[in-house]
């Protein structure tokens, strides 16, 4: 099923380089990214007489835009996987127990999520971000926050349904404690929704970091992230384009990457949409014959 989708493939194989340059080849560019050398301000790409990793150009500052992003994509990474990892947890674990219980423990935590929820997330970020110093664990502690009613809306919807089935009722039947129901019974149910839209978040997390990096509220030297990076070079958009390109195109085809495989997991996983998903490559290979 995933040979069978070239774009699956293709945003896999995308995510899967971004997180082995994040977490293997960033640790080891680190010091040389970080370099500044003006006499290479903003050297123009696509050229090898002053190295590979110049190849994307330099920044206002000589940096090597190639190892800049490389180093940039640990940051983001770490940031969406963090946010993302806290705030579907969170909301998962809720979600489950509010749509179980039902009743005030079920008013009171939709209330809580509805406060959260009226506030728009990046006003909140950067509210939060305006008063607190700005760095990576403070992005990730307000972006997961801010995410929670996300999950815990769609936990507790799916947990609506299932509790209503008929094996639920016969585990209640004979005995079974409601930690147990919830846990082996509900949670493997409603976890592929959750696992789906987290892929999903994770292309919105790392644009809205993006977003607060721009802005000049999220990140700061030393620490760099793509939007960062395009931030730094919107002033030089005429006369050194690349500088806010290179980033801004890795953002793209990070979160659009995401989307994609969210996409496929979700018709995969849904026999109707999956049906329709394999049922155009079936026709394509039968006219092809």
């Amino acid at each position: 099923m995933f040979v069978s989708s070239p774009l699956a493939a293709a945003s896999a194989t995308w995510l899967l380089f971004v997180l082995v340059l994040a977490f293997v080849v960033a640790p080891l560019v680190v010091d040389i990214a970080n370099h500044q050398t003006i006499g290479m301000r903003f050297f123009a790409p696509f050229r090898f007489d002053k190295g590979f990793a110049f190849f994307l150009g330099a920044d206002s500052l000589g940096r090597p835009i190639m190892l800049q992003l490389i180093v940039g994509a640990r940051t983001s990474v770490l940031i969406a996987i963090f946010s993302v990892g806290i705030s579907a947890t969170i909301g998962y674990t809720i979600g489950l127990i509010s749509g179980y219980f039902g009743g005030w423990v079920d008013n009171i935590l939709l209330r809580i999520a509805d406060i959260i929820h009226t506030v728009p997330s990046l006003l909140m970020a950067l509210v939060v971000l305006f008063v607190l110093q700005p760095s990576i664990l403070n992005l990730v502690i307000v972006l997961g926050i801010t995410r929670i009613p996300v999950y815990l809306r769609t936990s507790r919807t799916q947990t609506m349904e299932v509790r209503e089935r008929m094996f639920v009722e016969v585990a209640k039947a004979i005995g079974a404690s409601d930690w147990r129901i919830i846990t082996r019974d509900i949670a493997p149910l409603v976890f592929p929704t959750i696992r789906t839209l987290a892929m999903l978040e994770v292309a919105a997390v790392i644009l809205s970091a993006a977003s607060l990096t721009f802005l000049g509220i999220g990140l700061q030297r030393p620490d760099v992230d793509w939007g960062m990076m395009v931030s730094d070079g919107r002033a030089y958009l005429k006369s050194a384009w690349f500088v806010a390109v290179f980033p801004g195109i890795v953002i793209v085809l990070t979160a659009l990457s995401a989307n994609i495989l969210s996409n496929w997991l979700r018709a995969v996983e849904d026999p109707a949409q999956s049906t329709l998903f394999f049922r155009a490559r079936k026709k394509k290979r039968s006219s092809s014959q």
